[in-house]
């Protein structure tokens, strides 16, 4: 049973996903929160394996509760679900922790295949939102592309370091050690840690920068 909290400052929305979620197999929903410092503080009580997050949202927003939820619980997969498909929010979450992006228009079907993909450890990411990320990726080079965390990663795999070992050392969970992962083979069009390792040591990405 994966378990699952929904973070989101409008009532008319948590109640539309309360609803939506008792339908999905296998996911029992264990808290709502109305802004970030509940999802925080729910997160810490109530052990989710999933997160749904919003992003725009009083006292603290979506970005900072998903980095401090990941901080204290590497274990939680937050998957944002919100409004914005633009490339700077996607980067934004997924530096912060969030191991998926979801936008809420999102077919309910696709949303109950994310929350799974998100507890197996996959990083769900709207087609939308995945194309935004290639679009303005495309006008630069790939290392201009990779997030500073990206590159983090990216430099970890050269230097050999296993996923575990990565996450230990950054401070983030295995789940999204993956994430970037999977964002870092799509943006420099590679398939595998060896192709991608030496991608690393023939753009000069090291840990410390590129």
């Amino acid at each position: 049973m994966i378990r699952l909290l929904i973070a989101d400052d409008h009532a008319v929305v948590r109640t539309g996903l309360r609803q939506l979620v008792g339908t999905f197999a296998d996911v029992e929903l264990v808290g709502e929160a109305a802004n970030g410092e509940e999802a925080v503080a729910l997160c810490a009580e109530r052990k989710p394996d999933v997160v749904l997050m919003d992003l725009e949202m009083p006292v603290l927003d979506g970005i900072e509760a998903t980095s401090q939820i990941v901080a204290a619980q590497p274990g939680v997969a937050v998957v944002v679900l919100t409004s914005f498909s633009d490339r700077d929010e996607i980067l934004r979450a997924l530096d912060a922790g969030a191991v998926g992006y979801l936008l809420k228009d999102a077919e309910p079907a696709d949303l109950a295949k994310a929350v799974d993909a998100a507890a197996r450890g996959e990083a769900p990411l709207d087609p939308r939102a995945s194309r935004a990320l290639l679009s303005a990726r495309s006008r630069s080079s790939p290392i201009d592309a990779l997030s500073e965390r990206e590159r983090e990663v990216l430099a970890m795999v050269a230097r050999g370091l296993p996923n575990k070992l990565i996450a230990r050392e950054l401070s983030i969970s295995e789940k999204t050690v993956k994430a970037h992962l999977t964002n870092v083979f799509r943006t420099i069009g590679v398939t595998d840690r060896t192709q991608a390792a030496l991608w690393a040591e023939r753009n000069g990405v090291t840990a410390g920068g590129s």
